[in-house]
């Protein structure tokens, strides 16, 4: 079958987040996708199922190294784009995939594709000393403001607001700490941002740890920076119900990223939009 490797959320090659996109020819188990994703070793790694189905959609599964995923944000905008522009070649502008999670649709617009994510779930708040003990930081480094809550718009990221860059730097995981939080938690991502950013055109910096073995750290997540997208609405953070801004990620490990957020409340209804550039970086046939 054929297959692309492409870069989501980079501005150039060799940044953003690498997933990896097949194309089955015939029919394939469960077990032979996963055995694929373990062998890319990506975070994620995609595999469009059909063409064009009767509700518009196309079926996309996900599958991270060691299970298959009901949703992941850039898996779906860099699916999305080799649909559009390799795959079918499809007329408008809009793609839509259908995952475990319902339809979920991606918009083109110039250089960017924007993906709309379903309505976000606010959960329990999370002790701040226990989370200062997983990221190996100071109580102190946390700011108390805002709450510490588990938020989900298909996956969920316990999200931390820290005082400064040097605090979100410092963030190294305690795999002990990090093991007790998941087996009380559940399975969920751990998201840290702050206001201070390294470069003065972009409006948050964010980390992102993942609840997989090793607790390896994200270069750029779609589907969290639309969970903290609802948290700064449903918080008032920036005091406004309609915001637009944009975040940093993946300069700690090498793979500088960058997210563009359009998102608004109105009353009880959400609209999260993540947006990003996807950029092709390879092609072959996988035997």
């Amino acid at each position: 079958m054929k297959y692309y490797i492409v870069d989501v959320f980079a501005e150039n090659k060799y940044e953003g987040n690498q997933l990896a996109v097949f194309i089955p020819e015939r029919k394939m188990e469960k077990n032979e996708l996963q055995k694929i994703a373990r062998e890319m070793n990506f975070s994620e790694t995609t595999f469009i199922m059909s063409g064009l189905q009767d509700n518009g959609g196309y079926d996309v599964k996900i599958f991270s190294p060691d299970s298959e995923l009901p949703f992941a944000g850039h898996p779906t905008l860099g699916t999305a784009y080799i649909i559009k522009f390799l795959f079918d070649r499809s007329e408008g502008s809009e793609i839509k995939l259908n995952l475990p999670v319902g339809q979920i649709p991606v918009v083109f617009e110039d250089q960017y594709a924007w993906m709309t994510q379903n309505q976000p779930e606010f959960g329990a708040n999370v002790e701040i000393d226990r989370i200062a003990a997983v990221l190996q930081i100071n109580r102190e480094d946390i700011n108390t403001n805002f709450p510490l809550q588990v938020v989900s718009t298909g996956l969920p990221s316990v999200i931390v607001h820290l005082n400064s860059l040097d605090a979100v730097s410092r963030c190294k995981i305690n795999h002990r700490a990090y093991a007790d939080l998941l087996k009380d938690k559940g399975d969920i991502n751990l998201l840290v941002f702050a206001t201070e950013t390294a470069n003065p055109e972009n409006d948050l910096n964010v980390r992102l740890f993942m609840p997989i073995p090793g607790y390896l750290e994200d270069p750029a997540t779609g589907s969290a920076n639309g969970n903290l997208a609802a948290y700064l609405l449903e918080h008032n953070f920036f005091n406004s119900n309609e915001i637009n801004y944009r975040v940093e990620q993946g300069a700690f490990i090498g793979r500088p990223s960058l997210l563009k957020i359009n998102a608004k409340k109105s009353d009880d209804h959400y609209l999260i939009q993540v947006g990003g550039r996807v950029i092709v970086i390879s092609e072959g046939k996988w035997y």
